[in-house]
């Protein structure tokens, strides 16, 4: 009898969990869809017509990770993958941002790769086999303006995957930190913006959809799948996040300095720290014509 792999995706139901999802798919894996919206994982689970099954599960409740973590493994077999997409956007001036939004960005994206590796690794530590995927950012790499909640998380994700990385060579499971500039999923509408949010949502989706800037989210997944099954320890999937890790290592205060000329470009803060979505917002005409590629990414990927 085939034993047919087993692979959770946490934040596997739209947008860059789902392009995942996808690619561990076409490679033979039984996909475990993981999130919180239970109609958006049903929604995403019609596209596959076998190998696949939905939990609704929430990343920052660490016992019910393990519920669902101990869900599949009992139904479906031993998990051999384990990647972790899921998070929040949150777009605002520092002055514009309160505490809960760090608490929110961080229980998420960082708390939630945490968890997520903690409720796998006994198996795959016993087994001697095992991939563990993160998902951070070129964000975690360099700090952009506006983006302060979304980039502390990041950095944490990196470190404790950096670490984690290094205590698990030899022991046949493997860490994976992936490093993804802006990529064109169709996340920006799901993303909450603060301060002047129709003026912040206008950069941000135009940034997040053009071609030239952001990069196309199907050709970045299958690097960042073959990346985790290789064992790396680090992929960077587009120009971006590689010329970032070496510019910030060599020339800190030069980068620094980089994002604070940036900073005067955008939107003024405005004593708002109450969150928008994106979807809610009404767009010129001028922004649906620059976000058509980011557009067509939210359809394709579950995203609207």
């Amino acid at each position: 009898m085939t034993v047919v792999p087993v692979a959770l995706v946490a934040g596997g139901s739209r947008g860059l969990g789902l392009e995942i999802a996808r690619q561990l798919h076409r490679r033979g894996h039984h996909v475990a869809l993981c999130a919180r919206d239970e109609a958006a994982l049903q929604r995403a689970a019609s596209e596959f017509k076998e190998r696949v099954s939905i939990h609704v599960m929430d990343v920052t409740d660490r016992e019910g990770v393990q519920r669902v973590v101990d869900e599949i493994s009992n139904g479906y077999g031993p998990i051999e993958v384990a990647i972790h997409v899921a998070g929040i956007i949150q777009v605002g001036p520092a002055a514009d941002v309160a505490l809960e939004h760090f608490d929110q960005a961080l229980g998420i994206m960082a708390k939630g790769p945490i968890n997520m590796a903690w409720s796998v690794l006994p198996s795959m530590r016993e087994r001697r086999r095992g991939r563990i995927g993160v998902v951070a950012s070129v964000g975690g790499v360099v700090s952009p303006p506006h983006l302060l909640p979304y980039s502390t998380a990041k950095f944490a994700a990196l470190g404790f995957t950096d670490g984690l990385a290094a205590e698990l060579v030899g022991t046949g499971v493997t860490a994976t930190s992936i490093v993804p500039g802006l990529m064109r999923t169709g996340s920006h509408d799901q993303a909450a913006f603060t301060g002047d949010a129709a003026a912040e949502h206008n950069w941000f989706s135009v940034a997040a959809s053009a071609p030239l800037i952001s990069a196309d989210s199907t050709r970045a997944a299958r690097r960042m799948v073959d990346g985790v099954l290789a064992g790396k320890p680090l992929v960077t999937v587009t120009p971006l996040a590689w010329m970032a890790y070496r510019v910030r290592g060599l020339m800190p205060g030069t980068t620094t300095r980089a994002m604070g000329i940036a900073n005067r470009f955008l939107p003024r803060a405005t004593g708002n720290a109450v969150p928008v979505k994106g979807s809610q917002l009404s767009v010129p005409p001028v922004v649906q014509r620059l976000t058509h590629w980011g557009r067509r990414a939210a359809a394709r990927n579950n995203e609207v």
